[in-house]
């Protein structure tokens, strides 16, 4: 298939790059920058190009991996070339595309993507939602091309899978942003903690969460918490977080017990 990639970020570079490896020919990148539609473009031997107005006709798919507030506008440019296009996001509508076209569909792959760090786009989940069934079959056999998980989601399933991964990656992510803040405070090292973060990501490659869930709050151990909230007296919001985080923790503990 002949591609075109809208887009140079993290999410346009991989998918490139796995397009191409699996053969696939990127025509050409674009962005608004040259400057990067034309670094990326150099890796996937493709052409560079900085204007919607100059999109090679031969191209097969559109592939629109922008900021979600920009996919309308992009989509409503590309229309005029009456080619399959489909966006990347895990929180935006199918009808982005289908208020300018019926040749539309998503293709989004669920994992947190960053230039400096390779992904194997093989064990990358894709989640695929076309127009129509025929557009979903193609799409579904172009992800069997890159990816051993291809699902079909459709766009209210997939805005719901998108909140759990920001409530998985984009949250604990943040959370590891303030013990290292923490750490710092006291002189220590944020690598003390990287053991402990990959032990509790394993243990949830083969276990739900709730059954490894460990810590004071599942212990009910209210001496240990009332002593970090004292730990936490000048820094309101964190002793806010910290009981609201034990709490829902608690809970939890409580609505497994009753369901035995």
């Amino acid at each position: 298939m002949r591609i075109t990639i809208i887009g140079s970020g993290n999410v346009a570079t991989h998918l490139a790059a796995a397009f191409k490896n699996a053969g696939h020919v990127i025509v050409q990148v674009y962005s608004r920058n040259i400057q990067n539609a034309a670094l990326l473009a150099y890796h996937v031997k493709a052409e560079a190009i900085d204007d919607l107005n100059a999109v090679n006709e031969e191209t097969d798919l559109f592939v629109i991996a922008v900021k979600d507030d920009i996919i309308g506008k992009i989509a409503e440019q590309l229309a005029k070339y009456q080619k399959l296009m489909v966006h990347t996001s895990g929180a935006t509508d199918l009808y982005a595309l289908l208020a300018f076209s019926d040749n539309a569909g998503v293709f989004y792959p669920l994992q947190t993507f960053s230039k400096v760090k390779e992904v194997d786009f093989s064990k990358v989940p894709l989640c695929i939602e076309g127009a129509n069934e025929t557009i979903t079959t193609q799409l579904t056999q172009l992800a069997q091309d890159i990816s051993q998980s291809v699902y079909t989601v459709n766009s209210e399933k997939r805005k719901t899978l998108h909140l759990a991964a920001v409530f998985a990656c984009n949250f604990p992510n943040y959370l590891y942003n303030l013990a290292q803040q923490l750490l710092m405070q006291q002189g220590m090292e944020f690598d003390m903690l990287r053991p402990l973060i990959l032990e509790t990501a394993q243990k949830v490659q083969n276990k739900l969460p709730a059954q490894v869930q460990t810590g004071p709050a599942i212990r009910n151990d209210e001496n240990t918490m009332a002593f970090h909230l004292q730990l936490l007296n000048h820094q309101p919001q964190l002793q806010q977080l910290y009981t609201l985080l034990s709490q829902g923790i608690i809970k939890l503990d409580i609505d497994e017990r009753r369901a035995q």
